[in-house]
């Protein structure tokens, strides 16, 4: 049986995600028009949209169904 590596991460997820997002941002403005600029906006909208999303799952304003 293989055991698995945990991971203490330092910082939440909406925060990596964001930090990454904004990097590929960078990314994609030095790259020239093209596929892999794409793919890198691509990338950089879905990790904005991840974090957007765990924020509002997070949210204190959510209940659970009663």
């Amino acid at each position: 049986m293989q055991l698995r590596r945990r991971i203490k991460q330092t910082t939440s997820l909406e925060e990596r995600l964001t930090e990454q997002a904004l990097r590929l941002r960078d990314e994609a403005k030095s790259l020239p028009p093209g596929i892999e600029r794409e793919r890198a906006i691509r990338k950089a909208r879905q990790a904005e949209t991840g974090a957007h999303i765990s924020e509002w799952l997070n949210s204190p304003g959510l209940q659970s169904p009663k």
